[in-house]
This record gives structure tokens, C-alpha cells and sequence, in this order.
């Protein structure tokens, strides 16, 4: 396994836990409260959203499982090399890994500084989903086969849900 591949597995396997650890230590630690983490969300949009999680989750997984088994280390993605995606891994890990904390502290008691963090938090989550579709996109050369168009859904689906539900839908509707 080249460096940079051992290096992203490393990432995953410490952002991943950190990321499920916090929902779980969140949700624990607040326990009957997860409607707060929705808040002016359109109650419309909910199952979409809902449904849409889990295609991200499984996405996310394909596309982890995809970049480490049928991609080239050497591949290029314009002027990046492939250490490009685990730069995008860490900006969608790590402020992942924060969002319930602060949330449910925003939630619990409104600070402008505490709310501009979830914004924060979300929106590099989003850029990071959003270029790791683009580097996908853009991957030189690009693995043949159908494998290579499922990582693409997969890599979609985390972008709907991150860049698009969340900084965007959530953002604009979390204080109605």
C-alpha cells in the first residue's frame, strides 16, 4: 500500500470513529433533545434529508473503499497529486466531528460566535465534499468500468447532502 493511501486509511480510521463518537456522545448528552439539531429545517424536506444521510454514509464508504482498491497513487487530478483527497477527507472529518457539540451548545444557548462556528463547520464540510466530487471528476487517469460511476453517485450523494442540505438548506433554515 503506497503512503498516501496508508495515510488516508489512518484518517478514516481515527475522523471516522471521531465523527460517529461525537453523534453518539452528543446524543447521549442530550438525550430527547435530537429535534433541537433539526431546528427551522422544513419538516417537508426532513425524509428527504433522512433518506439522503444514508445514501451520503454508504457513498462516502464506496468512495473510500473505490479510492484505496482501483485508484492509482500516482493518478493526477490537474495539478494535485492523489494526497489531494486526503486533505478533502480531513476538511470533511474533522469539522464533522464538531458540528454536534456545537449545535446542541447553540441550541441550549444562542452566542453569535457559537453559531457562526456550526456555519463554519458546515460549509467546509460541504467544500470538502464538493471537491472531493470535482477531484473524482477530475482523476487522471480515470479507472475503466462501472466502479468508477458508482464512487461518482456515491461522491454526489455526500455532496447533496453536505454542501447543499446541510451549509445551504440548514444554514438558511436552522434559526426560523
Amino acid at each position: 500500500m503506497s503512503k498516501q493511501k496508508f495515510l488516508m486509511l489512518v484518517i478514516n480510521l481515527i475522523g471516522g470513529p471521531a465523527v460517529i463518537g461525537s453523534y453518539v456522545l452528543g446524543l447521549n448528552a442530550h438525550p430527547g433533545q435530537a429535534e433541537a439539531l433539526w431546528g427551522g429545517y422544513p419538516v417537508s424536506l426532513r425524509s428527504i434529508s433522512t433518506i439522503n444521510m444514508l445514501l451520503a454514509a454508504a457513498g462516502y464508504l464506496f468512495l473510500l473503499v473505490f479510492l484505496l482498491v482501483r485508484v492509482d497513487p500516482e493518478a493526477r487530478i490537474g495539478k494535485f497529486s492523489f494526497g489531494i483527497f486526503n486533505l478533502l477527507y480531513i476538511l470533511i472529518l474533522v469539522p464533522s466531528a464538531l458540528w454536534m457539540s456545537l449545535t446542541f451548545a447553540v441550541a441550549e444557548q444562542y452566542t453569535l460566535l457559537c453559531w457562526l462556528a456550526v456555519v463554519v463547520t458546515l460549509v467546509l464540510v460541504g467544500l470538502g465534499s464538493t471537491g472531493m466530487l470535482l477531484a473524482l471528476l477530475g482523476l487522471r487517469p480515470r479507472p475503466a468500468g462501472g466502479m468508477y460511476w458508482l464512487a461518482v453517485a456515491g461522491a454526489f450523494f455526500l455532496f447533496l447532502q453536505t454542501a447543499v442540505l446541510d451549509a445551504l438548506v440548514w444554514n438558511l433554515n436552522y434559526l426560523k
